[in-house]
Formats: structure tokens, C-alpha cells, sequence
């Protein structure tokens, strides 16, 4: 069978004929992704500690799943499969990106965007990019227009950090430019040295007066906060992280104003739960576990911004609204932002063990929320398994697009169950660890391949990785919490689901 053929029989009967007959029209979607923000850091999913109104909205009007999981514990690599349908362990490359990476993904791929813009979608990506920009890594000219950019690769428009806030160059790129260039201050990169005279927050500490480092993070200083890497220039464009997140609401929000009148596709990637955590003052403390628990208010925050501007506009019930996160928690990830000292009983992983990096199941399983327009079930929580590698394949079956041959060539349509109108789990899940090993998730088993590497990561916050020289076998509807390895006990099992890994990395 096709591919485009089973992606039509994914849809449900009903709802291809709603599409069909013109009385639900072409839905907007919003994917809406969080940047380290853990499964228990909602209280739809649990949290006590502290309040998250508008995503719980959200949550209560659509379908929440409690077993979604990104590709890797890791963010670029996490991006990089959510986007081309392809696991991030088939490409080198896919590791966490510096600043001036090259552009990753390869303008020949076929992407989410694509699907989107062949479907007659404007398409636009805002926020936290980190799958590098330019041809040609450490050699790109940041005072003149990119050679590689978002359009290249499906998006219409674009409004990006090249990287994460921890990382220059901290600038907003608009459109493959620098916003707000500064011809004053021309822009210099360097991951390798720094600039002379240029002072850092490991030879000039006192110049920290935002927040103070606690583990690398010491190179250049940028709105008085270290950062990874070595910048110098940018004046006027260079960002204040408190005002993050409102650039990004207004940037949205004008994009949605401009295409209220024809189908859109956003990729919303928020930056606040990841370090450099510095929320606006008006969320300062208003938390009880310091500017972690207030960078999630502002997150918060944010998803209500997007639903209030999607009712002005007249838009919210056509809009499909997608919200997860692309790697689980971690609280001492660079900063002395007292979040290990102040996160009290809050639990951002969940009832999970492990964390962002590790192979354990916080490092990757995450919120997933799906919400809006008549397609998606309201007020329905799912556990059924779901996995951010099937985002091309199933939201191309909702706009209608068929896959060309060898596009997302590991994603699988299963839009009926992202909808909430199926319970059928996918086959599996896989995901990739910091250290590049890999899991394998079923509907009732996690398989951890072997590995090499310590057993807590050894830069700084106190995570357990899961690396063992063996396989891990975990029966994860009696033990969620991973306590209790079974791989000796059902050696026939372990040896079956190795078996399927090995199929999986061999053919996609």
C-alpha cells in the first residue's frame, strides 16, 4: 500500500467528510513547543506547586496525552526529528548545536513546513531555533542576509534565536537577518576564542548583575548574564532576555493578524523554562520555586496570550492548537537561579525517573496536549503512546498533503489517535539519549540498549543518565519509575525488542 494511501486511511471517515463537503474548513495549525519543560511542570499534569490556568484550559477543551514522548532527551536532535519525520540517530550532526552551526537540515528534506506550504499554508517558525543557520559552520557574515535560512526549508517567514538564549549570538534573526541590525556595532562569532578585550564572566564576574553562573556558562556577557560563546558587537540588537517572551507573543500575534484571511502553520518555540531563566519582573515571584517556577508562569502566560489573540481574530475554533515540550526537565542546567534549593515537593519530571539527557523515561516523555476546532475530541485524556516522529506524517494527512517518495521516511500517520478519536498506541517509540544511545518504548515495555558512559552526568546538575554496559528492560505499566530492570528475568523479551531496535536503526 502507498503511503499516501494509508495516510488517507488514518482519518477518520467522518472527518474526511466534514473536509471534503466544506463544513469544517482547512484548520490553522500551531505547534507550540516548549523548550525543557518537564512532564510533571503543568498542574493538568499533576503539579501542585504552582498554577497553569491557560494550558489547562487548553487541556480540559481538547485531548491530553499522558504517554507522549519527544525523539531525544536533547534539544537540537529532539527539533531536528520532530521536523523531517527522519530519527535523529541516522544523521551525524544532530548533536547539540552551537551558535553558528550550518543549517542542519539539508534544504533538499522534506519538512513539516513543507507539508504545510504545499497544502497552500502560510508558514512561519518564531522563538528558540537551534538547528543552525548559514552553508558553511563558524562562517557566517551575521551583518549581512543568510545563505541558509528557515525559507529554505519550508518557513515563509521567521523570527528566531539562532540557538538558545544561553548561547550567541543573542540576537533576533528575522527572516535569515539580524532584527534591528546595528551598523554601529557590527556582529562577531567565535566558538573557539574570544575577542580581544572583550571581557567574560569567568575573568569579570562582577559584571553578572542578572545571574550568576554556576556551571560553564562563563564566556561572553550579554545583558549582564553569561553565555556560551564568545560574541562581540550588536548594540541595539542585542535582546534583553526579559523581554523574551512578550517579542515573541507580538511577533506571533502580527503574524496571525496578517493571515487571519487564509490557513496558517506556526511553530511557536518558546525559550522560557530553559536557562538563561530571567522572566519579565511583572512574574518575578510569583512562584513559590524562584525563576524556574516563574519562567513556567510565563510560559503560561504565553499559551494564553495565543488563545486570547486567536478569539479576537475570530480564529479559535479553526485552530488547531499543538502543545508539548522537546525534552524533558533539568533544574541546575548552568545557572545559580536556585532552582534545585527552591523546588521543594515540585516534581518536573513527573512520577518518572531520569531527567533532560538521560535515558530514563523524564529525559524524553513530555506534555502533549492537542486541542481545537470539531476534528479533535474535547475534554479527553489519552494513553495511548504517541511519538513527536509522526508529526509530518499525520498533520499531512490532515491538510491533505501527500508525502513524496522517501520523505519522513520514520513517520507514521496517526493523526486519528493525536485527535483523541482512537485509542490505538503506536507500535513503538524511539528516542535518543544525550550520549546518543537509544530506548525503545512500547505500549507496555522500555527496552535501553547498552552503552557507555557514567551513570550521572558529570558537568553539573545531578541527573542519572541510565548508561549501563547492558541492556535494561523495564515493564513500564507496573514501574513507571524504572526501578526494577527485568532484563535477566525475560531474556527472551529483551533479546526480541533488541532484535526490533537493531530493525529499526537498520531500515526506516
Amino acid at each position: 500500500m502507498k503511503k499516501s494511501t494509508l495516510l488517507l486511511a488514518t482519518l477518520s471517515s467522518a472527518s474526511i467528510a466534514a473536509l471534503a463537503q466544506g463544513t469544517i474548513s482547512r484548520p490553522n495549525v500551531i505547534l507550540l513547543l516548549a523548550d525543557d519543560l518537564g512532564f510533571g511542570d503543568l498542574s493538568c499534569y499533576g503539579a501542585t506547586q504552582i498554577s497553569t490556568p491557560h494550558t489547562d484550559s487548553v487541556a480540559a477543551a481538547g485531548v491530553r496525552f499522558t504517554d507522549a514522548h519527544a525523539v531525544a532527551a536533547t534539544s537540537t536532535p529532539s527539533r531536528y526529528s520532530l521536523l523531517t519525520g527522519e530519527y535523529c540517530f541516522r544523521r551525524t550532526g544532530t548533536d547539540v548545536a552551537a551558535g553558528n552551526a550550518a543549517l542542519i537540515i539539508k534544504p533538499e528534506q522534506f519538512t513539516l513546513a513543507d507539508a504545510f506550504r504545499q497544502a497552500g499554508y502560510a508558514t512561519a517558525a518564531f522563538g528558540k531555533w537551534h538547528l543552525g543557520l548559514g552553508s558553511r559552520t563558524g562562517e557566517q557574515d551575521w551583518n549581512a542576509r543568510l545563505d541558509l535560512t528557515p525559507a529554505d526549508i519550508g518557513f515563509d517567514h521567521s523570527y528566531i534565536m539562532a540557538a538558545t538564549a544561553d548561547r550567541v549570538p543573542c540576537v533576533w534573526m528575522e527572516n535569515g537577518r539580524v532584527a534591528d541590525h546595528d551598523p554601529s556595532a557590527p556582529i562577531e562569532v567565535s566558538y573557539r576564542k574570544n575577542f580581544e578585550g572583550e571581557p567574560t564572566g569567568r575573568t569579570h564576574p562582577e559584571l553578572l548583575y542578572n545571574l550568576r553562573s554556576s556551571h560553564g556558562h562563563d564566556q561572553s556577557i550579554v545583558n549582564g548574564i553569561g553565555r556560551i560563546g564568545y560574541m562581540r558587537g550588536g548594540g541595539r540588537a542585542l535582546w534583553k532576555d526579559e523581554n523574551l517572551a512578550d517579542s515573541l507573543v507580538a511577533h506571533a500575534t502580527r503574524f496571525m493578524e496578517q493571515h487571519a484571511d487564509r490557513p496558517f502553520f506556526m511553530y511557536l518555540c518558546t525559550n522560557d523554562v530553559h536557562v538563561p531563566r530571567f522572566p519579565h519582573p511583572r512574574f518575578r515571584g510569583k512562584s513559590p520555586m524562584g525563576l524556574r517556577g516563574d519562567a513556567i508562569l510565563q510560559f503560561d502566560w504565553t499559551v494564553g496570550e495565543i488563545c486570547q489573540a486567536l478569539r479576537r481574530l475570530g480564529l479559535a475554533d479553526n485552530t488547531l492548537l499543538i502543545i508539548t515540550s522537546d525534552n524533558g526537565p533539568v533544574l541546575d542546567d548552568g545557572y545559580d537561579d536556585m532552582a534545585e534549593a527552591l523546588v521543594g515537593n515540585h516534581r518536573p519530571g513527573g512520577p518518572f525517573r531520569g531527567a533532560k539527557y538521560s535515558a530514563y523515561e523524564a529525559g524524553s516523555r513530555v506534555p502533549f496536549i492537542v486541542s481545537g476546532t470539531p476534528l479533535a475530541a474535547q475534554g479527553r485524556v489519552s494513553h495511548a503512546l504517541v511519538s513527536h516522529i509522526d508529526a509530518v506524517a499525520s498533520l499531512a494527512t490532515l491538510v491533505g498533503t501527500q508525502l513524496p517518495q522517501g520523505a519522513a521516511p520514520d513517520s507514521r500517520p496517526c493523526l486519528d489517535t493525536w485527535l483523541g478519536r482512537s485509542r490505538r498506541s503506536c507500535p513503538y517509540a524511539v528516542k535518543m539519549a544525550q550520549n546518543r544511545s537509544l530506548t525503545l518504548r512500547t505500549p507496555r515495555w522500555k527496552l535501553i540498549e547498552p552503552s557507555q558512559g557514567p551513570s550521572m552526568i558529570q558537568w553539573g546538575p545531578k541527573i542519572e543518565t541510565g548508561y549501563r554496559p547492558e541492556p535494561q528492560l523495564f515493564r513500564m505499566k507496573h514501574d513507571a519509575d524504572e526501578q526494577t530492570d527485568l532484563a535477566d528475568r525475560y531474556p527472551r523479551r529483551t533479546r526480541r525488542l533488541m532484535q526490533l531496535l537493531d530493525s529499526i536503526k537498520a531500515h526506516p
